[in-house]
């Protein structure tokens, strides 16, 4: 094209800036299917786009540039640094050639297209790749291949300008893929662009993970399809195992009694397989049916598995834990029990050492719980004391005060002297093999006579130090405050002896002093901590009962973060209410501490049910040997535990082998509406100590007339229900002898039958009363008179030399010479 001029306008004719003449891009269009990972794909669009460019030949004419004039300018071009900015082709005069300017942009351009095209090849391959490592998915048909691009020869392709192709960073120029020289892919939908090589390609290499995240590891990763073709083989190989007749050898283990279906599970065997072995050694059994350890283990060993036997109280193996070493004990505290008779100061003595008032707040001045307190003297010694009741109905308690402690200061009143149980005391202390300390008591009275208590102890085999013995005996006053400081010394003297110790860096172990339920606080139970620490939050076990530690408080209602040896707290987070003399271990998670629980709950179920079934029968023999025995149901509710066991032996001990008392139910808390159903239903009485009804079983006992008895004191309580077993006793028949008559001649009368004509020889006869006959001096009949006359007249009664007529009420048989003896019946209230 030649450049004119147009004379009229004036304006010269020209090419239009940038000064380069293209043809129009021709664009080829196809689809192709993209695959993903997981199976999935979509069809995509891809447009191969062709340029061609023309430059001014030598001539002034416009020509395509030829593939020849581009590598020689490749040739001769040297270029460290992609170019980037665009390059313009300037419109060049008709007598110049080529700069060499425009020779390096043109390779430059060359080089671009070459590394694009390598770029798209590596690409492909790595897509071919990951398609061989995932299971082929289905697919559907493909659609007809995208229409081929015809290459141009070199000097017909136009030179691709750099803005048309990205260009790579300088330091991955030499590693990226390159695509097809002067080809361009344009996926129209969207896709993730093709990653450099280099870097780590998330659909190569499956998920991604946190550690690829943090770059903490490179490479690829195992893929899902890889792990699965993995699992699939190893099945096989099991399948082809158990077809060969492979015998897989297992340990099972067989517990004391254990079902079928569970037998057959632990040893991976059929259920029905399991049925059929038990049938052959003649057992009729069904899955869920129980068998015994012994045929458990025969069939173990017919099935060829190895058996381990286990016992139920397995469990509990271990719960208290090894014995401590030497070097880890610590000294502790003292624990020191206060026993003796009822009033004779046990409280006051302790009141006089915690400069506090118990014994004012219990009912009727007696303990009636066990109290546990620990005391820090004046000399900044700690000693925690025990405070027992001495009542005859709390035995167990003191047994169980005696069983937890160091030492027993056994507490006599000096006007007193020995009482029932004091020597109740001393038996439990020596039983328990637990040194004595004697407090004689109340010297401050004008009565008072220690050299008689003195004298009193040898008889149950305690010497004091006055009499020649061992046993330190201190004269003291719980009101007057007199030789407290010396009964102090003696306890921390006789500690020193025993060298006490423990180790407290250990789990803790203890005993349960008392339980009780209080309002919004649940049950609460009283722990002496006997070795280790105890700690808020630590879950532990106390008898059947299981829980974790909420909180702890000591005597004076503090709260305590932990417990060490020998202190006495109150501990909140039980399930339920734990007996006392419970043991309390602490354990390491609450499955464990749920399995023991549960096993010490039907242990006692199996004990309780045992004795109930022997007391069955016993009381079947009873029954058919001396005659039905009457019972007293009642329903019993107390505040703490040991007043419920304090009760219920004492109203064991009033029984007798024809009246007795029927605990139906015995409980600590509140009386509630479930107590008041089941004592209608037994038509029962209940019984509240120290408790009281809530206003709902209030109502429901005043509307179904269920009596609720009240108590606070013990033997209150003890005496009502002795007078109501005594007016259930049977009374006991007096008989008192009348007189004796001689039948002397026997007569028939119309409409009366035989009446007897008798001479009263001995004493007299009355009519009403019982009269028996006797032949031959043999009894042969016992009734009533029917009639009594003199002559023709009825009389009341007939003296001794009289003659009278006598009738017997419904019998006949009389003759004469019969002896009638008269006597009188007499029915007297018995008592226990």
């Amino acid at each position: 094209m030649t450049e004119t001029k147009d004379t009229t306008k004036g304006k010269k004719l020209g090419l239009s800036r940038p000064g380069k003449l293209e043809l129009n891009k021709t664009v080829e269009a196809g689809q192709v299917r993209q695959s993903f990972s997981h199976g999935r794909s979509k069809m995509v669009t891809v447009e191969v786009r062709k340029k061609r460019t023309f430059e001014r030949d030598s001539g002034g004419h416009m020509s395509e540039v030829k593939e020849s004039l581009v590598e020689e300018a490749l040739a001769e071009s040297t270029f460290a640094e992609p170019v980037e900015a665009p390059i313009h082709v300037e419109e060049a005069s008709p007598s110049s050639n080529l700069t060499s300017e425009e020779r390096a942009a043109r390779a430059k351009a060359l080089e671009s297209a070459r590394l694009a095209r390598e770029e798209a090849a590596e690409a492909a391959r790595l897509e071919a790749e990951r398609k061989a490592l995932e299971p082929a998915p289905e697919r559907a048909p493909e659609p007809a291949p995208a229409p081929k691009v015809e290459s141009k020869p070199a000097a017909e392709q136009k030179v691709v300008a750099p803005q048309d192709i990205p260009a790579p960073p300088p330091e991955d120029a030499e590693r990226r893929p390159r695509p097809k020289k002067g080809v361009k892919v344009d996926v129209k939908k969207q896709q993730t662009p093709p990653s450099r090589r280099g870097e780590p390609r998330r659909r190569s290499a499956g998920k991604l993970t946190i550690s690829e995240a943090l770059e903490e590891q490179e490479g690829r990763q195992r893929s899902l399809a890889s792990v699965k073709r993995q699992r699939d083989r190893e099945r096989e190989k099991m399948m082809e195992a158990r077809s060969a007749g492979t015998k897989v050898i297992r340990e099972v283990i067989i517990p004391e009694a254990i079902t079928v279906q569970e037998l057959a599970n632990r040893m991976a065997e059929r259920a029905v397989d399991v049925i059929k072995s038990l049938m052959k050694m003649d057992m009729m059994v069904t899955p869920t049916q129980t068998i015994d350890a012994d045929t458990a283990e025969l069939v173990v060993e017919e099935f060829g598995h190895k058996y381990k036997r286990v016992a139920e109280a397995d469990v509990e193996i271990g719960l208290r834990g090894q014995d401590d070493d030497e070097g880890a004990l610590e000294a502790r505290a003292p624990v020191v029990t206060i026993m003796g008779h009822v009033d004779h100061g046990k409280t006051s003595l302790l009141d006089a050492l915690r400069e506090t008032d118990v014994a004012g707040h219990e009912a009727g001045g007696i303990t009636q719980h066990i109290g546990a307190y620990q005391v820090t003297m004046p000399s900044g010694a700690k000693i925690s004391f025990l405070d027992t009741p001495g009542h005859a109905a709390f035995s167990e308690m003191r047994s169980r005060g005696a069983q937890v402690t160091d030492i027993v200061v056994l507490c006599v009143a000096a006007d007193d002297g020995i009482m029932p149980q004091t020597v109740e005391a001393i038996r439990h202390a020596q039983a328990a093999e637990v040194p004595i300390i004697v407090a004689i008591n109340k010297i401050d009275r004008p009565d008072a006579d220690a050299n008689r208590v003195r004298t009193d102890l040898l008889q149950h085999n305690i010497q004091v130090e006055e009499v020649g013995g061992e046993v330190l005996a201190i004269e003291v006053s719980a009101t007057e405050k007199i030789n407290l400081d010396k009964l102090e010394e003696a306890i921390l003297l006789q500690a020193e002896l025993l060298d006490l110790q423990a180790n407290p860096a250990r789990p803790a172990e203890g005993v349960v002093v008392e339980s009780k339920v209080e309002q919004g606080r649940g049950s609460v139970a009283t722990v002496l901590v006997q070795r280790g620490t105890l700690r808020v939050g630590d879950i532990f076990v106390a008898g059947k009962e299981w829980g974790r530690v909420r909180a702890m408080f000591d005597a004076h209602g503090e709260a305590l973060d932990e417990a060490g040896p020998s202190v006495p707290v109150e501990i909140l987070g039980l399930g339920g209410t734990p007996n006392a003399g419970d043991e309390v271990s602490v354990v390491e998670d609450e499955a464990r501490a749920r399995e023991v629980g549960e096993f010490r709950l039907r242990r006692e179920k199996a004990a309780s049910t045992a004795a109930s079934a022997r007391g069955t029968l016993e009381q079947m023999f009873e029954r058919i040997k001396e005659g039905e025995a009457e019972t007293l149901p009642v329903v019993i509710k107390a505040d703490v535990h040991g007043s419920v066991e304090a009760i219920v032996g004492a109203l064991d001990k009033l029984g007798t082998d024809e009246v007795k008392v029927q605990v139906l139910h015995s409980a600590v808390g509140g009386i509630n509406e479930s107590d008041v159903t089941l004592a209608r239903a037994s038509n029962a009485p209940i019984i509240g100590f120290n408790v009281r009804a809530n206003p709902q079983a209030r109502e429901l006992a005043n509307r179904d007339s269920v009596e609720i008895r009240y108590y606070s004191i013990i033997y209150n309580l003890t005496d009502d229900l002795k007078q109501v077993l005594s007016g259930m006793l049977a009374p006991e028949i007096r008989e008192t002898y009348l007189g004796n008559a001689q039948i002397r001649e026997v007569f028939n009368i119309t409409k009366v039958g035989k009446v007897a004509g008798c001479m009263v020889t001995e004493g007299q006869v009355k009519r009403g009363a019982r009269v028996r006959l006797i032949r031959d001096d043999v009894v042969i009949h016992e009734g009533e008179l029917s009639q009594l006359r003199r002559f023709k007249d009825d009389v009341k009664d007939v003296k001794d030399g009289t003659e009278c007529g006598m009738a017997f009420a419904n019998y006949q048989d009389i003759q004469p010479g019969d002896m009638i003896e008269c006597f009188d019946v007499e029915e007297v209230a018995r008592q226990l």
